[in-house]
């Protein structure tokens, strides 16, 4: 059985409208849950409040204890969250653990450098204002509403909840109707060592509840999902002057220069572009591979990907599609970029049986193709021969895309990964920036702004605090109308001492 969407709302016995979340790989219920409200939000909201003033009041320290406390539980718990992810997400039980491996990581290291990335520190005063001690503190925003994705409905709405957490917000969270129970997961075990407020909540439901969460009176959005949601989510934000945080995917390419270990990046090519099902938003999409080593790269490429297959079963080398309406996407790109003169030399347009796409390698595609320009976000690879590593650069950086990217160059590696234009890369490897907890995750242009994960993952979250305090009387004080003009001359004839050299 096919999973359709999640099944029509229906009024519970208590008077609450309520959907199922249902496993793609059968279709069946996984389990029921409330479709919340607008007044549900705002009441979220509000109670919030109070919760973020106790979890701000308990200090870095109060705050990592319980963070620390949530993580053990977590771990504990990690083959029943990883059941559940897979349950709701179709993806594979490797693909699943991972991915609790890789939240459980980022807690962790949250948890830890909050208070020397957002404590109190002291700050140079500077010439002027020699007489006086300054300092600087990221203090939290208050209440933070993160709204989540569904191809990974742990880790990346974690890489926002975690780290708000960390900088002692209380965090209201709209997870994707595809996988509430994984929210409701995370809040409940939260809520475990945490029981005296409400410091994560969980609000389920559909586009609504998310456009009620935007106007909830927020401190600050964190949004993941496509561009054009991105683009509503900014608009309904703006209404209010919420800040937001916009992480909206990517056309990721992978560069292939000539000096590359050819071996290596044919598997990063097939894991980066086919893990997940390819639903991974830094996951790889574009290969630009340069001429010299194009046909060995094409030949080990094609040995590995005829090798994997999807499946339903825990030991698949991945799952379904999540998203139905995401095959009609995978569908349309396919097709498109044979319609224009592209080769499958893996898989084809048959390859794609709802809900299910096996991996579909093509070559020769136009560059202004939809299988080059647009998201396609299934496991697909549209692999392009170029003269060299300088023209696969040029074409990266042709997309209006600038999440991440990867570099296979034995000498160039870093050389080149400077001259692309997005926000993160990894060199010899691929993903491997997401799994650094320290370094901050996102990217630019239609990939939206803001950071996630790393010490701007922490302040973004929070607002910069600073102070001055006057220690004794200055010698030279332009800062008054008492000064008189031979104070501001003393003041010139030091700026042109001290920095006019």
């Amino acid at each position: 059985m096919t999973q359709t969407a999640p099944t029509t709302p229906a009024r519970a016995d208590d008077g609450q409208r309520r959907f199922a979340s249902l496993d793609p790989r059968t279709g069946e219920v996984v389990a029921h849950h409330v479709i919340a409200s607008e007044e549900d939000v705002r009441e979220a909201v509000r109670v919030a409040r109070d919760a973020a003033a106790f979890w701000a009041g308990l200090g870095f320290d109060g705050r990592r204890a319980r963070l620390d406390a949530w993580r053990k539980a977590l771990v504990k718990r990690l083959d029943e969250l990883q059941v559940l992810i897979s349950a709701e997400t179709g993806k594979s039980a490797d693909d699943a653990r991972t991915e609790v491996a890789l939240v459980i990581d980022h807690l962790h290291w949250a948890a830890r450098h909050a208070p020397k990335v957002l404590g109190k520190r002291k700050v140079a005063p500077g010439m002027l204002m020699y007489n006086h001690a300054a300092t600087l503190e990221y203090r939290p925003l208050g209440v933070v509403g993160v709204i989540g994705p569904w191809n990974y409905p742990a880790f990346t709405p974690m890489g926002s909840i975690a780290y708000a957490l960390a900088a002692g917000n209380a965090v209201v969270f709209k997870p994707s109707e595809f996988t509430p129970g994984v929210g409701e997961f995370l809040a409940a075990t939260f809520a475990d060592v945490v029981p005296e407020f409400p410091v994560l909540q969980v609000v389920t439901g559909f586009g609504e509840t998310g456009a009620a969460l935007c106007a909830a009176g927020v401190d600050k959005l964190a949004f993941t999902g496509s561009t054009a949601t991105g683009k509503k989510v900014m608009a309904a934000c703006a209404t209010s002057l919420t800040p937001v945080l916009v992480e909206c995917g990517g056309k990721d390419p992978l560069i292939v220069a000539e000096d590359a270990d050819v071996r290596a990046a044919a598997e990063g090519a097939v894991w980066g572009g086919i893990f997940n099902s390819g639903q991974t938003c830094a996951g790889v999409e574009r290969v630009y591979v340069a001429d010299a080593v194009y046909e060995e790269f094409i030949a080990l490429v094609v040995e590995k990907a005829k090798k994997l297959r999807p499946g339903g079963e825990a030991d698949a080398h991945f799952g379904p599609i999540t998203m139905p309406k995401q095959v009609d996407v995978i569908q349309s790109h396919v097709a498109d970029a044979l319609e224009r003169g592209g080769r499958a030399v893996v898989g084809g347009l048959e390859s794609i049986r709802p809900p299910y796409v096996e991996p579909v390698v093509l070559v020769d595609v136009p560059e202004d193709s939809t299988a080059v320009t647009e998201e396609t976000f299934g496991p697909t690879l549209v692999v392009t021969r170029v003269a060299d590593a300088d023209e696969a650069v040029r074409r990266a950086n042709s997309s209006a895309y600038g999440l991440g990217a990867s570099v296979f160059s034995r000498n160039r590696g870093e050389e080149l990964a400077d001259k692309l234009r997005c926000g993160m890369v990894s060199v010899n490897a691929v993903l491997a920036f997401a799994s650094v907890p320290g370094l901050p995750f996102g990217g630019v242009g239609d990939s939206g702004f803001g950071r996630i994960h790393g010490e701007d993952g922490l302040r973004e979250f929070t607002y910069a605090h600073a102070v001055t305090r006057k220690r004794f009387g200055a010698l030279l004080n332009p800062m008054t109308y008492d000064r008189g003009s031979r104070t501001i001359r003393h003041v010139v004839r030091l700026v042109r001492l001290l920095y006019g050299r």
